[in-house]
């Protein structure tokens, strides 16, 4: 990291890289990221090695990521963003949520997990992270239910 030590999210607006293989999705993430007027989605991607290329591009500072993707999934992508770049905050958004994924999320540095199902608490998730907080639902109903 640079010399300019901490992060900070002044009057400045927060960058998001959203990384999802359906356009739909993140034609939908951007949406609902976009309407908090401080955040701005300076960037899409397809694919885990399309997400990596964008991140040494150009740092964004939160990153929205897939779990899963047609090359790489999310927990290797984020293994790699956070050895190159350890304070960029990443939330991995999914379409099941499990326990067991959380844990393996947590174990790569992965600061917070969402389901898209529970899409609503994006804004919560990504607020927490933007705070140096992490963002780990208790598990879900359908987890529960499935035992």
């Amino acid at each position: 990291m640079s010399g300019s030590g901490a992060r900070r999210w002044g009057p400045e607006l927060v960058r998001i890289l959203v990384v999802d293989d359906n356009p739909t999705v993140r034609h939908y993430l951007r949406a609902i990221l976009e309407q908090q007027s401080a955040w701005r989605v300076c960037g899409e991607a397809r694919s885990g090695e399309e997400a990596l290329q964008r991140v040494g591009d150009s740092p964004p500072d939160v990153v929205l990521l897939d779990f899963r993707m047609p090359d790489l999934n999310g927990l290797d992508v984020a293994r790699q963003i956070n050895r190159e770049h350890p304070e960029i905050p990443i939330l991995m958004v999914t379409v099941y949520l499990s326990s067991q994924l959380a844990a393996e999320a947590r174990a790569v540095g992965i600061r917070g997990a969402c389901a898209k199902s529970d899409i609503g608490s994006l804004v919560q998730a990504v607020d927490a992270l933007l705070h140096n907080g992490t963002y780990f639902p208790t598990p879900s109903l359908q987890e529960n239910a499935a035992k």
